[in-house]
Formats: C-alpha cells, structure tokens, sequence
C-alpha cells in the first residue's frame, strides 16, 4: 500500500478504514511468527471458539484482550505468536447439526454415522468461515498460517498418544459406575456438565412390607420410579430401632422380590425414618452401599429415559409418566402413605435442559488423583507455579482439585475423537493403541468418542506439533506465556490443561492465567436468549467501529470481574476516537512537508514542548507496567487523560503560539515535537485500538511499512523536565481559575481584563516570568500585572490558589455580595479539608500504619490548606471593610 500524503480527510470512517488494513496487515504476514532464534519469543493460544455459532460479546472481550498483549509484544520485538483455532465441542454441535436434520426430516440414524459426520463437517467448514470474518472484523492479530481444529490429523494424534500413554499407565480404565446420563442426547456428561436448579418435587413415603409377615419398615424418596431396581433396605448398624433387622428380608411392592435389610455407617439415623433403599443402578451412594454388600445392580431404565423390560408391567413408559402411574398403584395398595411437598435441587444437562438421569453405564474414566496431585503440588513453588490473575482464582483452583473425582470422558456421541479402544468379537479382548489390530475383521471399535474436553485439555501443545519432539513450533513457543479466559471455565478448561500439560510435557501449560467475568447488560443480568438482552458484537462494529468496541470492553472492567454493557459508553469512546483523529489532522496540517529526517528535539523547547515531551515519557512508563500487570482499566484511563487532556486541550492549544507566529526555530522544534508525541502515542495507542492508530501512522512521517510492526515507545529520560512539569501545573491552574471566574460573571474570553496575580516567593515569580506569554494568551488581559506581594485593589474578584493570588478588579460587573457570599462558601470547603486532614494526622492507627512518604503528603496538604483559608478569611475581611 502507497504511503499517503499528510491531509486527512475530514471526518474518520472507520468501516472503510478497518476493512483496508485488515486485508493489508493479513496480506502483509505482519502477525506470522517468524522463528527467528535472534528474538525472545512470546506466546499465546486462543481459547478455540466452538462451531456450534457465531461469536458473542464474551468472545470478543476475551479476544480484544489477548490481541492488546499480543501487539504490545509484537511491538516491543518479542518472535510473537498467537495461536487461532477452534474447537468442534461434541455434544453442542452434534445438538446443533440433529436439530438442522430434524428440520429436514431426517435423522443421524436414518443418515448413518460417516454421512452425518459429513453433514457435521460441513456445518464446521460453515460456522469457522463465519469466525474467521468475525475475527477480522475485530482485528485479531492472528497467526493464520498455524490455524488448527481439535479435529485436525495432528490434534487426534495427540489426542491418540494421550489416550494410550494414560491407558498403559493405569489412569484410564473402563469400569461400570454411575454416572449423569443426559436421556435426551442420549449420552454421559461429567459432573461439570450438569447445571442444579431448584425445583418443586415431593418426598413419597412407603413402607415395604417384611417378608415374615411382623410388619414393615419405612422408607422415603424423591424419584418413586428407581423402587423396581432397588435391592436392599439399609439401617445403620447402631440404629436400636432397627439393630432385630438386620440380616432379614423385606418385600419389594410392586415387583414381590425379597430384599435384604443391612447394616450400613452410611446411613443417617437422624434423617427420616432411618432406613433407606438402596437402587445400586440408579443412584451414585446406593452404587457404593452396594459394592459393599455385594448387592445386584439392577438397570430399569432404558438411554432414552423410558422404562425397561426390568420394569414390568411399566416397560415402555417415560420414566416420569411412570413415576405417576407408580404412585396411584402404590396409593391403592396402601404402600405408599404420604406425599410430602419438598424443594430440592436437580441436576439438569448443560447443553439440552433434560432432567439429568443417575444411571449405571459401562463407560471410560481417568484416573484424576495422581494427576491432581501433581497439579497441586505445583502450586506449592512460588517459582513454578501458574500465576492467576487477580490470584483469588487460584482458590477456586485449588479447591475444585482438592476434591477431585473420577472423569468419566466417554460421549455416546458421532462428533468428536473416536475411543482408540477395539473389542474381540470372540473373545474378552481389549485392544487400546494408535491404529487398530491387524486382524480388524475380528474386532469392533468402540462407538463412543471422547470428552470434548479431553481434546481441549492438550491444546497449548497438541496445536504446536506435540507429540513430536521435533517439532519446531512446540519446542520455540511451548510454554504459553499467558491464558486469558473467563472464570467459568476454570474447571472444564484450564485446570485439565494444567494436569496434561504437566503429564505429558513436564511443564505447565502458560506463565499466566488472566481470568475475567462474564458480559452482562446495562441492568447487571446475564445476557440470554430468553431475556432478548444480548448485544452481537457485529452490531456494535457496524454503528460504531472495531476500535470503539475494543476501548470499551478493555477499559471497562478490572480483571476477574464482570463487565457491563452500555451503549452510551461505546459511543462516548467513539467520541474518543473522533477527537484523537480531529487533533491529528491538526497537527498533520501543521508539519506538511516534514520528513522523518527533520524531526529535531534539540531545538530550544517551551515549556509546554518540555511539559508534554515528560508527561509522555511517564505515560510511557505507565502504559508499559500496567499492561504488563494486565491492567487494562488502568491504561485506558491514563491514555485518555493523555490524549483528551494534555495532548489535545493544553498542548494542541499551547503549539499555536510558535505555529502562528514568525520564530521558524520554535515553529520547527514544535513541529517535531508534535510529530514525535503522535507518533509515539499512536504506537501506545495501536494495541487497544489498532486502525485507527494504523491510518493516522500511515499519515505520519515515519520508517516501516506498518505500525503493528513497528517499535513499542520507551521511556527516555533525556526527554524528562520537571520544573517544566511545575512550571505548567500552575499555569494551568492559573488559566482554568480565570476562565471559571470569567464564566461565573459571564465576561467572555473575548473581552479583555485587568489582571494582577501575587506570588507567594520569588521562586513562583520566575515560573510565572516563563509561562508569562501563556498566560496573556489564554486569560486575554488588557494589563497584566505580576509581582511579589502584590496587594488586591478594591473591589475585585480574587482566587487563592496554591503560591499565587490572582485579582480580577471587574468594576460594574462584580456584585459585592455575591462575591463575599462566594469567599465565606470557599472558607467552609477550606475549613472541612483542614479538619479532614487534622483528624488523619491525629489518628494513631494510620501514623503507626502508614508509609512516611503518604504522612508527609498529608502534612503538605495541610499546610496548603492553611494557607488558602487564611488568604480567603482575610480577603472577606477586606471587601467587608
């Protein structure tokens, strides 16, 4: 792309400007990692999207937020890569294709597996080509080249390798448990899966009769349907009530099976009757009791949550029309005597909203505490560990690995990583490996495929060439430097790519996890469907454009906490936006024709050319710390009172001076220094806002062909003048105080005044000696007048600020008692400030806690306020005279 010239056009475009350098930065290879072993290399991997939809706000945030480090890395000469891809989540895209199926009229199980694999392959192709646009429009800084799919031939491979080596190891096996059986997807789910809610159901009490005819025994439960595959009543052991018992029979209503009662710790005599059935198949505690007591396990449900054959004359029913028809005959019978109302909390699927089923399944587990137990034990070294920020969510971490269970990660699903698991047709044979037997014909793979977690939990490694060691990419950019990812996913996602990362690479995954909230609207809710509050962040680009989005959503929350959507605080960035580009045509008007070889600082500079030359290099420094710190909060508002303030209300403002007038030798130093601030703000400003700080660099004189690539600012010191910082404190509080007196009277600044201003020292003199020109352009006196212990002329309106007094003698316009009333309100403030900080410096708690340098800063504000108030009591006393 041609540089262009210097004018820019009069209002900024940023559809048109985003849509141009985004196919220029792409087409230029500006985000490809470049392997260079000259460079320190910075990593991070994209929490790979699912391709069940398009991009929501979340999303966006989490992006914009990695993008932000990735370009200030990028900048700063790091070999950066940042990783794209996705993610074919299992269950949530087979959902999603069936249901497109269903709409055609068809099913998977008409289609059969490899034709609704190709239907699923081609919703993927679909749904990644619609990220891929979202990402660009956003303006990722994406290493395309390396994009992958937790599908990929090099991902299953990982995926296989892992599969194994955790078979071989004994920390995946294939047992019989109870596990949440989703019926309506017909599949397993892990207990991270399942959502609780509470919901409305009963407590049914039933006394099962004793099989020697003496009487019966009582027992309770909230899903009367499991009853036909209970097989034992249980007491506890030192239950006086129930201690004759033990060891004898009851019999099942219903069905007329003969139970065993026995004796159990697990029970608990205080609740209820205190005696419990016990259905092995259908509940995870009466599975254990069971295992304990050699009890039968039996099944009576079929996957679909209909009742099976073992159900009898209920086979065939759903279980909940079962549970009503059950508990009329029970009714009838006189088994079933009460049916108490009861609240209670019910595990529902996470992806299809059916009532989660216990349900006894032969399924794959990993064995999680020997690789628990590595992942905590990290977190013990203060040098190794994964830093979480903010560390609160190291906690939850930890907490949620502390009590570690099972992980069941078979899916009954056609989507996703195949089990590497082929069974025997003859035989009890197990074969697990990279490819199947030899003898195929002879063994059957097994249907189900993996977690979608399982594929996701290798992803920091899987993507970069893993298991190959040779890999170049794995052994360059392996560890990550930084996670960034939201708290929900703390458990499914981040804490399984610690453990395998640890397992199989011997390091942890990444350096950092930044974790933050979740998107919510203007109300605090969380964004849904159902409530029809979400915000498609592709609308927000289309009114306002990809920068506004992204200040906002970098800038509006502090890490780990939710963030609320305000439209009125996009706009107001688009504001921002439109006044950085208002002050850049500006200043690109002012330096036509200058080249990056002209530009020169070593003129004699003003001191508005000093004050901004050091407020940018602290800016500098404090960009830098706290975008290292992920504070991105932090560097939006300092930028902004950067740009917005200094830059284009003070010094702006401030370059007219030399700009206008006849000096060429400031005329030039100015220009420089204009073209040097710019520039580097710019190249601070690029990461939260990359176009259009690219379309402004563009117009810049500058060497490079983008500002993505060019180099982060640095803090030089020789650019640093405090007095000048000094000297323009107290200009502009000079000229703010005599605009707002100006205001309060409405005297428009186009009318001159008289002026006078007394300087406390001969030292304030000398500053207001220098900004002397400053003050005769922005206060617009007729005669100024400046001089130690100069005395206030009758009748004039005075201002007391800190060093200086300033007199406006404003005969005709100033109303004496407004002007009194005005002093004694400014004697009240003064005298509560004084007190605030007379009331700090008497309290010994914060003397004996507090730093020295926050005590003598205290003591100064003290000391100024004094001051104030004894200049305010007597100029009251000498109006009043």
């Amino acid at each position: 792309m041609e540089k262009r010239e210097h004018s820019m056009p009069t209002k900024y475009n940023p559809q048109e400007t985003e849509a141009k350098w985004y196919s220029y930065w792409v087409e230029g290879k500006f985000f490809e990692a470049t392997g260079g072993e000259d460079k320190e290399s910075y990593s991070i991997v994209i929490p790979p999207p699912n391709v069940t939809g398009k991009l929501h706000l979340g999303h966006a945030w989490d992006t914009t937020l990695q993008d932000i480090l990735v370009r200030m890395k990028r900048m700063q000469g790091y070999d950066t890569l940042w990783l794209p891809g996705m993610d074919h989540a299992g269950i949530a895209t087979q959902a999603k294709v069936e249901a497109k199926l269903k709409e055609q009229g068809t099913s998977r199980y008409e289609l059969g597996r490899e034709a609704f694999l190709e239907k699923s392959w081609e919703w993927k192709e679909e749904y990644a080509t619609f990220i891929r646009n979202q990402w660009a429009k956003l303006g990722l800084s994406l290493d395309y080249s390396r994009e992958r799919f937790t599908l990929d031939e090099g991902l299953s491979k990982a995926v296989r390798e892992v599969f194994v080596s955790l078979y071989e190891k004994g920390l995946i096996y294939r047992g019989e448990y109870i596990i949440n059986w989703d019926p309506q997807t017909r599949t397993a789910l892990s207990d991270i899966e399942v959502i609780y809610k509470d919901v409305q159901g009963a407590f049914y009490h039933m006394k099962y009769p004793l099989t020697d005819g003496s009487g019966s025994i009582e027992v309770a439960t909230t899903r009367p349907e499991t009853m036909l595959g209970d097989t034992a009543v249980a007491v506890h052991p030192e239950d006086e009530r129930y201690k004759h018992l033990i060891g004898q029979t009851a019999t099942l209503p219903i069905t007329g099976r003969e139970i065993p009662i026995v004796a159990d710790d697990y029970v608990d005599m205080e609740f209820g009757s205190g005696a419990v059935k016990i259905t092995p198949a259908h509940d995870p505690n009466d599975f254990e009791i069971g295992n304990r007591h050699d009890l039968e396990r039996i099944l009576v449900m079929n996957e679909d949550g209909t009742m099976n054959e073992n159900a009898g004359q209920y086979q065939g029913l759903d279980r909940f029309e079962c549970r009503k028809q059950l508990v009329r005959d029970l009714q009838e019978q006189g088994v079933l005597f009460k049916i108490e109302e009861h609240m209670h909390s019910v595990g529902h699927s996470e992806r299809s909203g059916a009532v989660v089923e216990p349900y006894l399944s032969t399924q794959w587990f990993v064995k999680m505490q020997p690789l628990a137990d590595a992942a905590i034990e990290l977190q013990q070294s203060e040098e190794d560990k994964v830093n979480f920020v903010p560390n609160r969510f190291e906690k939850t971490y930890l907490r949620w690995m502390e009590n570690i269970r099972d992980w069941c990660i078979s899916r009954q699903l056609w989507w996703g990583h195949r089990i590497p698991a082929w069974y025997h047709k003859e035989t009890d044979e197990v074969h697990v490996g990279h490819e199947a037997p030899e003898d195929i014909d002879n063994w059957d793979q097994d249907e189900d495929v993996l977690d979608t977690w399982f594929s996701s939990a290798l992803w920091p490694f899987s993507t970069m060439g893993w298991p190959d060691e040779d890999s170049s990419d794995y052994n360059r950019y392996y560890s990550t430097n930084a996670l960034v990812t939201g708290y929900d996913i703390i458990f499914f996602w981040v804490s399984r790519m610690i453990f395998q990362g640890l397992e199989f690479t011997d390091k942890k995954p990444f350096e950092d996890v930044l974790i933050h909230g979740l998107v919510r609207d203007s109300e605090g809710r969380k964004m849904s469907k159902s409530l029809g509050n979400g915000v498609d962040p592709m609308d927000v680009i289309e009114k306002y454009g990809a920068d506004s989005l992204r200040f906002f959503l970098s800038t509006g929350s502090s890490p780990g906490n939710d963030l609320r959507f305000y439209w009125e605080k996009v706009e107001s960035t688009w504001n921002f936006g439109n006044k950085i580009w208002n002050a850049s045509r500006f200043a690109l008007m002012n330096m036509e024709g200058l080249k990056v070889e002209d530009i020169d600082l070593t003129g004699e500079k003003s001191i508005a050319d000093k004050w901004i030359l050091t407020r940018l290099q602290q800016t500098i420094g404090d960009v830098t710390r706290l975008m290292d710190a992920y504070e991105f909060g932090e560097v939006g508002r300092i930028l902004y009172n950067f740009i917005w303030d200094d830059f284009c209300d003070w010094y702006i403002e401030m370059a007219k001076l030399p700009l206008y007038g006849e000096d060429e030798a400031a005329k030039h130093t100015t220009r420089s220094v204009l073209a040097y601030v710019l520039d580097e703000t710019m190249r601070l400003l690029h990461p939260m806002m990359p176009f259009i700080t690219e379309e402004i660099w563009q117009h810049l004189p500058h060497k490079g062909e983008s500002i993505t690539v060019s180099s982060w600012p640095v803090k030089k010191d020789e650019w640093v003048f405090d007095e000048a910082v000094q000297d323009m404190d107290l200009l502009k509080e000079i000229i703010r105080s005599v605009r707002n007196t100006r205001a309060e009277l409405n005297v428009p600044m186009s009318k001159q005044i008289e002026l006078l201003i007394h300087a406390s020292t001969d030292e304030v003199m000398g500053q207001l000696t220098r900004g002397k020109s400053y003050i005769e352009k922005f206060c617009n006196p007729e005669t100024l007048t400046m001089a130690v212990g100069l005395s206030a002329p009758e009748k004039s309106m005075s201002q007391v600020l800190t060093g200086v007094e300033l007199y406006l003698p404003l005969a005709g316009l100033l109303d004496l008692d407004a002007e009194i009333a005005r002093l004694e309100k400014e004697l009240q403030k003064l005298d509560k400030e004084v007190e605030r900080v007379e009331k700090k410096l008497n309290n010994q708690g914060f003397l004996a806690k507090a730093p020295e340098k926050v005590i003598e800063e205290e003591k100064a504000k003290k000391e100024d306020y004094e001051t104030k108030r004894e200049a305010v009591r007597l100029r009251i006393l000498e109006l009043k005279g």
